[in-house]
């Protein structure tokens, strides 16, 4: 996958913040070597996050956010800082800009107290150093001089992001880590109304490329197509994976002592809450019926007729339990923050977020005693019975 091709979701993010006019688009534009942000000297010139893919070498591709100066208290100034606040959940980085005349204030100092509590690393990065007139102080680990203009500090600020990324971000597999090399994988790949037209869903090409660089070899089928693939193999597969809304169909087909799990429950195990999923599912069989099913989608697409979240996984809780509820739906970017109302909320696998912004729901939901599953977890709950031992399999 090249660097330009990376998704957003797989990139490190790294959100730039500060208070007006304290040079953090200026220091953005020298990290990057080109003009990312505009740069004024008007208070308010960078109002919506600014965002721009790249590479940082040795930490690799990233993603570079301007945000909105943390002092605008005009209206239109609280609105942009509600979109810079819900950026302080989602980022891997953080950097400080602060104006070396002026220094820290209590602006940035109740920054960092977020930054602490949400267990995110952050470098303060002293600018304007070339106008600077206090003596320059001695600097802790995560501190630095820098200034757009001479460029001074760039090249360490960079450094310093690299070692921060290498240490803070796992090296995480979907699957390759439970393969062996010139194990078999069996990809299903329905292609239905909602597919994608002339292209494999983003969980599907990663999940190829992850088999791949375990030196592990894929067949790809479609679930029609799936018997004579298992026919054709001289020895049974390694595992079977399959797009979740097949469960049904699949776990017929595939015998009971072959693994099967499916795109959505891997991508939730790669993200990090598929042990949330499995113990949220256990809620769907208690409810009585009529209460409110938020299900919830991490990217916004053009809904088909047969769409797996408003559609399928509905039709899926309705015949496991016999009852009728009530559901809501959010996607991309929307997730409420009160939850209460709630008595399950359903989830995507999460492949088009960062894995701290799908944790950050699964807290969320888990903080405010509302059960937190999966797609995946959930149709395989509904759909196939067998299927769930080699959920477990897979996960030990």
């Amino acid at each position: 996958m090249s660097l330009n091709s990376t998704p957003a979701s797989e990139r490190v993010h790294i959100g730039f913040f500060g208070k007006t006019n304290s040079g953090k688009s200026s220091l953005v534009n020298a990290v990057a070597n080109q003009q990312v942000s505009l740069v004024s000297d008007i208070s308010g010139t960078t109002t919506d996050p600014v965002k721009k893919a790249m590479e940082i070498l040795p930490l690799g591709a990233c993603m570079l956010i301007d945000t909105a100066g943390l002092d605008d208290n005009t209206e239109l100034g609280k609105m942009r800082m509600q979109r810079t606040n819900a950026l302080l959940e989602t980022v891997d980085i953080a950097v400080i800009a602060v104006d070396c005349n002026i220094g820290i204030t209590q602006t940035e100092n109740e920054l960092i107290d977020i930054f602490k509590k949400n267990s995110l690393p952050y470098i303060i990065a002293y600018t304007k150093s070339d106008l600077c007139e206090k003596p320059q102080k001695a600097l802790a680990e995560n501190e630095l001089f820098t200034s757009a203009k001479t460029l001074a500090g760039i090249e360490e600020l960079k450094e310093k992001l690299a070692q921060i990324g290498a240490a803070d971000v796992p090296n995480t597999h979907i699957i390759a880590d439970d393969l062996s090399c010139k194990d078999i994988v069996v990809l299903v790949t329905p292609i239905d109304e909602s597919a994608p037209k002339g292209r494999l869903i983003l969980p599907q090409q990663q999940t190829i490329r992850d088999i791949l660089d375990a030196n592990a070899i894929v067949v790809v089928t479609k679930e029609t197509e799936l018997s004579a693939t298992l026919d054709a193999l001289k020895n049974p597969p390694r595992l079977v994976i399959t797009d979740s809304q097949a469960f049904g169909i699949v776990s017929k087909i595939v015998p009971q002592d072959i693994p099967l799990t499916s795109f959505s429950i891997l991508m939730a195990r790669y993200k990090g809450f598929l042990g949330a999923s499995l113990e949220g599912i256990k809620a769907l069989d208690d409810l009585q019926g009529g209460e409110t099913i938020l299900i919830s989608e991490g990217c916004t697409h053009h809904r088909q007729c047969g769409d797996i979240g408003t559609v399928k996984i509905p039709a899926a809780i309705r015949k496991k339990t016999g009852k009728d509820f009530v559901f809501e739906f959010s996607s991309g970017q929307s997730f409420p923050d009160d939850l209460s109302k709630y008595a399950l909320v359903v989830h995507c696998g999460g492949c088009m977020l960062k894995n701290r912004e799908v944790l950050r729901r699964m807290r969320k939901a888990i903080s405010q005693n509302v059960p937190f599953t999966n797609y995946g977890v959930l149709l395989n709950h509904a759909l196939s019975a067998c299927a769930h031992n080699a959920i477990r399999t897979i996960v030990d």
